[in-house]
């Protein structure tokens, strides 16, 4: 019978593990259209019973400077982005393809910073930042995405799954190593470089810890640091917080949707040769 199936068995297990996930997002959607009364009754309401309510967007766009918080996020993870694709490409290459004295020892270092706590380094950090200037302002926020240990590790095992014939045949016709690299190599790394892409995006737009730290001025505030001052000791404005996450949500899931085809190939090619 289950060959009769027109898709994977495996899907009869997927789809309702799908489902356990998607519902807090839903659940997340609808409460943001609720009134404030009903967020606060008891038991809780899954669905809006007095029709649709804007109060929270309302609220999210007249008492925040939310739109501002959206363009800072969307600057910094542009930037984080943009950065990641450009040095974890080049230092990949150069771990995956080019010897030179101490590679692997360099290599090994660099993945050593992985298990190094980011709650260590924010103290030096801040002083680093300090003196050059920069703490309170939007750079503080997209330094450290410059660049990542994860995203040199990642494009060094796309690049070790090439063929290595043909960058020999690239330079065969003459082609220097940094020509070879933009010409034959880049364009065979779409998969690799969108996975990174989104594995950046999701990291620098839903970064928290480290821009409440080195950011105090609101109108330099990321989206996320933004809704957490919706929380406060006293009194939680959920129906503004929710609207808030639908708000700063909604493009990471269109990013994934556009990219998952690209993601699901880079985690099978990069699997192949470690």
């Amino acid at each position: 019978m289950l060959r009769r199936l027109p898709f994977s068995p495996w899907h009869l297990l997927l789809m309702p593990m799908a489902l356990i996930f998607v519902l807090p997002l839903v659940q997340m959607v609808l409460t943001s259209f609720m009134s404030t009364a009903e967020i606060n009754q008891f038991p809780p309401k899954l669905l809006p019973t007095t029709g649709l309510h804007l109060e929270g967007y309302k609220g999210l766009l007249t008492e925040t400077p939310v739109l501002r918080w959206l363009a800072n996020t969307i600057l910094v993870s542009a930037i984080a982005v943009g950065s990641h694709l450009i040095l974890c490409s080049l230092a990949g290459y150069g771990f995956a393809r080019l010897k030179f004295a101490g590679r692997g020892l360099a290599f090994m270092l660099i993945l050593a910073t992985v298990m190094i706590p980011i709650q260590l380094l924010m103290i030096p950090t801040y002083l680093m930042f300090a003196r050059a200037g920069i703490v309170d302002t939007l750079a503080a926020a997209f330094v450290p995405w410059l660049a990542s240990a994860f995203g040199i590790f990642l494009m060094r095992q796309f690049f070790l799954g090439l063929p290595v014939e043909l960058e020999e045949a690239a330079r065969l016709d003459g082609a220097s190593t940094l020509r070879t690299f933009i010409s034959v190599v880049l364009p065979l790394a779409r998969p690799a470089l969108a996975t990174l892409a989104v594995f950046t995006l999701l990291s620098s737009w839903n970064d928290l810890l480290w821009p409440l730290v080195a950011i105090s001025d609101d109108s330099k505030f990321t989206m996320q640091v933004g809704l957490a001052s919706f929380q406060g000791t006293r009194r939680t404005e959920w129906a503004q917080l929710m609207a808030g996450n639908v708000i700063a949500t909604m493009p990471l899931i269109i990013a994934f949707l556009v990219a998952q085809k690209k993601f699901i190939a880079t985690m099978t090619f990069t699997g192949l040769k470690g």
